[in-house]
């Protein structure tokens, strides 16, 4: 079963998604190779501290995020990466590192690539390590409102 918190705001907005299993997988590649989809089209998210506030960047699960871009993306002072333990308890429903990409709902900001922009449909954890969802990429910019930059290769 998807995030409660999640799969509840996508039906009270009439989105349509769909929901699959897979094998355990930890890492966006396995994850993208054990639900047999493009690297391209699973959105994979990484934890950062943007000055001094914690946000999401979402990028296909085949790219890595440059800080340096980011950074001006987020028209920010500064941007790091954030550990484990500083977001741990901002995701009660999910497991640690299967977090969907819908900050908005746990009051961050998030940051999309440009590239992942790009995809019609795209896939993410929907909170556990062995279930995605899938859905319109239209219908996730209309409901998180991210901020799109050029921050990932």
């Amino acid at each position: 079963m998807p995030v409660k918190k999640m799969k509840k705001f996508l039906d009270e907005h009439g989105i349509k998604y769909v929901t699959f299993q897979h094998s355990p997988a930890y890492t966006a590649q396995e994850i993208a190779q054990s639900a047999h989809i493009p690297g391209k089209n699973l959105a994979k998210i990484v934890m950062l501290r943007v000055d001094d506030r914690l946000a999401m960047a979402v990028v296909p699960a085949s790219h890595q995020v440059n800080l340096e871009s980011l950074k001006d993306a987020a028209n920010a002072n500064m941007v790091e990466l954030a550990n484990e333990q500083e977001f741990k308890g901002m995701f009660p429903d999910c497991e640690t590192g299967a977090m969907p990409p819908f900050g908005n709902l746990y009051d961050m900001s998030v940051f999309v690539s440009e590239a992942l922009a790009e995809d019609e449909a795209i896939a993410f954890n929907a909170g556990t390590h062995t279930e995605l969802v899938g859905l319109a990429y239209r219908d996730f910019e209309r409901l998180v409102q991210p901020k799109l930059g050029n921050f990932s290769a």
